[in-house]
This record gives structure tokens, C-alpha cells and sequence, in this order.
């Protein structure tokens, strides 16, 4: 008998066993809508220029390969807090915005789960339905029971915000919200600035804290506009999260760096909310990966990397932008009878299609186009030379 007989076969992750069967997939012209990670119109995840630019500094620059400090550099903490927060907001609240620098956006999250887990008096987190697939999975590992909030209308494939604030309004006091800053994911649909504000207001008067799933910023409207939830939030007065991920802006997916930002109320406060971040960090992977934090530091610290960074982000945004449009116009051209046009009112690289999962079976075992079961699609997925095909098969499908 085998120590391991009681080990059980873990289910398949929903999304990155898609991307394994596409890879095993040997039709030429197969098509994966999985994945998210943004790819240029050959259907390539580039390097940025400015990526590469910052490489070449810190190769010709680089004196050591020593550890960093459990919570990462304390430059990266300000020029990202900079980013996150703008300047103004960021001064303002020196000393009160405690930063660690983390493998990802998901690093940032278990590292927010552990320390809400085992420094407040929650045991409740508040998930949107729907969300991303792994934030189940890190909230209640780290020990917390998930709920879920109204938020998406399934039918008409909008935003439900009459639902969403009846159901934020009766989350009790001390709970965490998990609430995406921009393009959420997996629907694409985004609160406006009106809106912001007035969750902002509910959280203050029910007493609930926002934590804020920052992923995409730039990919929505653009680097400041999609910043106005956590500069809002902040503004109120509210004790805050942020989870903060450079894997799209920069490209920067196989480097895993991300941030985790929380507001508190008092210097005091932060130096004590600090120590527990760190003992959250060291039980966990010690400290950071110093390389992307590196190039992340390069960039944002000089003014002429910044501004063509932000160039290089604006570039990718009207790409996914303008896809929406084609792939809309082209269905409706091709005589298919479902009505799109809500895609284009959709932020990011991310929608849900209203494909059901015997559609997205379908999709996949016999056309060799990946979409989760969901329905949800990677927008930046399609392309030139793969939107005819993509549009032909979903007439074949939809009529």
C-alpha cells in the first residue's frame, strides 16, 4: 500500500485545461478564446518596447542577486501606489498606504485572504456572480467562507446595477467585498464613475470593506480613468484594498508582479497592519521576485519610458477595442440573428457571449475554437486572419 492511495485526482482548472487541449490540438486552424493573456493581430503576446528598453538597463546596470525585503522595494511601493492612487491622492496619504510587492495579481490576493483571515473579525468574503474562476479558490483557502453578490443580467448581457446595489446594500458590517476596479472579469461590464461613488457611499454607511481586484488597468478607458474606484474609495475615507497586477499593462505574465496596497487610518495603524503583511509574506514565499518589480521600477521612474509605456498600453486598449467592433459588425453582416452590439459597451479583454456550455462543447470538439464553458470569450483572441472562420461557425451555430 502506497502512502499516496488516499490521494484523490484533482478536477482540471476550467480555463488552463482549455489551453492545454488547444495546445494538443493539431488542426491548423484552430482558434484558442480561453486564455487570458493579450495577443497582437499575428496572434503573438508581444514584449513591449519599453520591457525590453528596461532589460537592457538593468543587465548593463544589475550589482547583485540578493534577496529583497519581505515587502519588496520601497520604490516599487511608491511608484506604484503613484500609479495606483495619482500623485495627489498618493501624497496625501503618505504613511497611511501600506504596499507589498507580490508574485501577481494573485499573490497580492492570497496575501490580502491570509491577513484579512487572521487579523480581522471576518470570516466572510463577497464574490460578484459571476467572477474569476480563481477567486473562489484563494478566499476560501485562505480559511474564508465566499458568498456572492448580484451584479451580471444573464439575458440581456448587461450590468444588472438595480440588483447589484440591493444586494451590496444588505452585506453586514466587517464582511469583504471583492469588487473588480475595471474590465471585470469574465463579463466586461463596468460601473461608471456616477456609480463608483455610490458604492463608494454604501460601503461607508453599511460598514462593509471594498477590496479592489486591479488587474487591467489601462485595458478599460485608459491608465487614469480606469484608476478612479481605488482613488474613490480612498477619497471616502474607507479602509481599502487593492490588489494590483502588471501581468497585462506590461506584459509582464511569466515575471508574476503585482502589488497589494491597503489603506488604513493612521501611521500608527500602518506600521502595525506592516507587521502583519510580513508575517503573512514570510510563511508563505519569504519575499518577492526582484526581476519584473525591477522593470516595473525602470518605467514608471522615468519620465520618457512612462510616457511611451502608456503609448504602448493605448495601443493595446484600441486594438481590443476596435476587434470588438469588427467581430460585432462582421456577425451582423453575416446574417446571424443574435444581436451583439452589447460587445462594444464592453470593457477589456473579456466578454460573456450568452453561448451556452453544450455550444462551447461544441466549439471546441468539433470546430477547434477554445471558449470557456461559460461562454466567456478572450475579445484580444481574435484576429485577422481568424475572425472569418470564427463568424462562419457561429452562423453555422446560432443561424
Amino acid at each position: 500500500m502506497s502512502l499516496f492511495d488516499s490521494v484523490t485526482q484533482a478536477p482540471a482548472d476550467p480555463i488552463l485545461s482549455i489551453t492545454e487541449a488547444f495546445k494538443a490540438d493539431s488542426n491548423p486552424d484552430k482558434i484558442n478564446l480561453s486564455v487570458g493573456v493579450f495577443v497582437n493581430d499575428s496572434g503573438v503576446t508581444p514584449i513591449l518596447e519599453t520591457v525590453h528598453e528596461s532589460e537592457k538597463r538593468l543587465a548593463a546596470s544589475n550589482t547583485t542577486k540578493s534577496y529583497l525585503p519581505i515587502t519588496g522595494s520601497p520604490k516599487y511601493a511608491s511608484l506604484t501606489q503613484r500609479l495606483c492612487f495619482g500623485e495627489e491622492l498618493a501624497d496625501s496619504f503618505s504613511g497611511r498606504i501600506v504596499t507589498a510587492q507580490t508574485p501577481g495579481g494573485t499573490g497580492a490576493l492570497r496575501v490580502a485572504a491570509d491577513f484579512i483571515k487572521g487579523n480581522l473579525n471576518t470570516n466572510s468574503a463577497w464574490l460578484s456572480n459571476p467572477t474569476w474562476a480563481n477567486h473562489k479558490g484563494i478566499f476560501a483557502t485562505a480559511g474564508l467562507e465566499t458568498k456572492v453578490y448580484s451584479y451580471f443580467d444573464a439575458k440581456s448581457l448587461r450590468l444588472d446595477y438595480p440588483a447589484f446595489l440591493e444586494s451590496i446594500k444588505a452585506i453586514p458590517s466587517g464582511d469583504v467585498v471583492i469588487l473588480h476596479a475595471c474590465c471585470h472579469n469574465p463579463t466586461g461590464a463596468d460601473l461608471s464613475p456616477k456609480q463608483w461613488d455610490e458604492v463608494a457611499g454604501i460601503a461607508s454607511e453599511k460598514g462593509w470593506i471594498p477590496l479592489l481586484d486591479f488587474a487591467y488597468q489601462g485595458f478599460g478607458s485608459d491608465i487614469e480613468e480606469d484608476a478612479y474606484a481605488p482613488r474613490a474609495f480612498a477619497k471616502a475615507g474607507l479602509p481599502l484594498f487593492v490588489c494590483q497586477s502588471f501581468s497585462k499593462n506590461l506584459g509582464l505574465y511569466q515575471d508574476r508582479v503585482g502589488a497589494l496596497h491597503i489603506v488604513v487610518g493612521s501611521e500608527d495603524e500602518s506600521k502595525r497592519v506592516a507587521s502583519q503583511v510580513k508575517i503573512a509574506i514570510r510563511t508563505n514565499y519569504s519575499n518577492p521576485p526582484a526581476h519584473g518589480g525591477a522593470i516595473v521600477e525602470t518605467i514608471l521612474a522615468d519620465s520618457d519610458l512612462r510616457t511611451r509605456w502608456v503609448k504602448e498600453v493605448d495601443d493595446m486598449r484600441t486594438r481590443i477595442h476596435e476587434v470588438r467592433h469588427q467581430f460585432v459588425t462582421a456577425l451582423a453582416d453575416a446574417g446571424v440573428s443574435q444581436d451583439f452590439s452589447f460587445l462594444i459597451d464592453q470593457k477589456g479583454m473579456f466578454s460573456f457571449t450568452g453561448l451556452t456550455k453544450e455550444q462551447a462543447i461544441t466549439l471546441r470538439n468539433e470546430h477547434s475554437i477554445y471558449i470557456v464553458d461559460s461562454g466567456r470569450i478572450n475579445v484580444a483572441g481574435i484576429t485577422s486572419h481568424n475572425l472569418s472562420r470564427l463568424v462562419s461557425v457561429l452562423k453555422d451555430i446560432l443561424g
